[in-house]
């Protein structure tokens, strides 16, 4: 059983990988231009702030990448009919270590997936299974970079905006581009989730919106409340952090992620997940999912709101003013909102995929039109093996001497993103 929707390579994919290029480069640069501006005023403790967590977030994003590399490299079919021309970084380990060593490692997956997605769509070559695969690590790369390094340079320029009272320039750009970075990878990590989909359940544009709302006016309010926490004990929000963290990489721990093919990858994904758990919400296993959803935002906003009240209490009545009582009032009505929004996502648009088989690998899907609850939907029996490999689950042989011989295997499905799939699985099984 082969869907050959499931490697189908569109021209939208090209399009969200060259903005998705471009809004690393957008990010990036602004970085660039904040540390030049702190350095040039004598402000080397910001200066030293920004570039430390730069190249933390960096090390992190290139680490996943190369464990990624190393998965990936010895897989069939991985890179198309011609490996060695066509395969990620080439064949060549070393030159690939360097790169990740480099911090290049990130930037040089979206040149491979523009070219090849290039040739793909314009040229109209073979194996755009593998441009898809690269496109889904792509997507869930992104996603990585963006909570390591957007997220929380968003929180420290806004925090350094209301510790000083004003706005400059680069910290308006820099907002601007860590908001940009968070928005797109919120359009992008749900369009890679969704391409997991058989097509009885494609989610249409409706699904999409509300999906983006719920996301970014959950994240705005916790973003907010951090650097307002901030501003007024700045000392405070390293011990906050310092004491949730562990806490949340200890709960990715219990919950048993499987998302990476080794111990050490998967411990760099569980301290991960608790820094993307510090601002937003995100399924890591299967089963229970709303449950653990709902503890999750409990627990959120009572921070939230003694993060609020703290800030409350030390902020300054004078400077604080002309919006100290809008910001008390509208933080938690947006989470509230969002709250609100995401119920109507689960109840309304999110189908529920029931499993037959360990990390299958559905069709793919686009967009759709129908409005309103969708039905469990089965998963194509495609199983996932250990090695990342994808391959059919074995029929149970028929005892007796009257069986009837079994029937020649079906032909090999297309090359399929183990990781993500299982990852979609988690976010639709719930």
């Amino acid at each position: 059983m082969e869907d050959p929707a499931a490697s189908r390579y569109r021209c939208l994919d090209l399009v969200f990988s060259l903005v998705g290029v471009g809004s690393f480069l957008f990010d990036w640069g602004s970085d660039v231009w904040v540390a030049t501006e702190f350095y040039s005023r004598g402000d080397f403790f910001w200066f030293g702030v920004l570039v430390g967590w730069m190249l933390l977030a960096s090390v992190v994003v290139q680490m996943f990448s190369w464990f990624w590399f190393r998965y990936d490299r010895d897989l069939e079919g991985f890179g198309g009919p011609r490996t060695k021309t066509r395969r990620l970084f080439g064949d060549h380990v070393t030159v690939s270590c360097l790169l990740h060593v480099l911090q290049l490692g990130f930037f040089c997956r979206h040149i491979s997936a523009i070219s090849r997605g290039f040739q793909v769509w314009w040229r109209g070559e073979q194996s755009s299974a593998y441009a898809v695969y690269l496109t889904h690590d792509l997507s869930m790369l992104r996603l990585i970079e963006t909570f390591c390094e957007s997220a929380p340079q968003l929180t420290l320029m806004t925090y350094i905006i209301l510790h000083t009272n004003q706005a400059r320039t680069v910290q308006c750009v820099s907002v601007a581009a860590s908001t940009f970075s968070m928005v797109w990878m919120v359009v992008d990590y749900h369009r890679c989730l969704r391409s997991f989909l058989p097509e009885k359940a494609a989610q249409g544009w409706r699904s999409a919106a509300v999906y983006f709302l719920w996301n970014l006016l959950l994240m705005a309010p916790r973003v907010a409340a951090v650097a307002l926490f901030a501003s007024v004990l700045p000392r405070g929000v390293a011990a906050h952090f310092l004491l949730l963290w562990p806490a949340l990489v200890l709960w990715a721990w219990l919950q048993g992620t499987d998302f990476m093919d080794s111990a050490g990858g998967e411990w760099l994904y569980r301290g991960t997940v608790g820094l993307i758990w510090y601002f937003s919400w995100f399924s890591v296993s299967e089963g229970r999912t709303q449950t653990r959803s709902a503890i999750y935002h409990a627990f959120m906003a009572a921070d939230g709101l003694i993060l609020l009240a703290a800030w409350w209490a030390y902020r300054d009545p004078v400077l604080t003013r002309s919006y100290g009582h809008a910001l008390l009032a509208a933080l938690p009505a947006t989470y509230l909102t969002g709250l609100a929004l995401k119920a109507l996502y689960y109840y309304r648009f999110h189908p529920k995929l029931g499993r037959r088989g360990r990390g299958t690998a559905p069709p793919a899907g686009g967009g759709g039109g129908g409005v309103g609850e969708a039905p469990p939907v089965e998963m194509a029996p495609v199983e996932a093996l250990d090695g990342g490999e994808v391959g059919f689950r074995n029929l149970p042989a028929q005892e007796g001497p009257s069986a009837p011989p079994l029937p020649p295997p079906p032909p090999p499905p297309p090359l399929c993103n183990a990781r993500m799939y299982r990852h979609a699985a988690h976010f639709y099984s719930g």
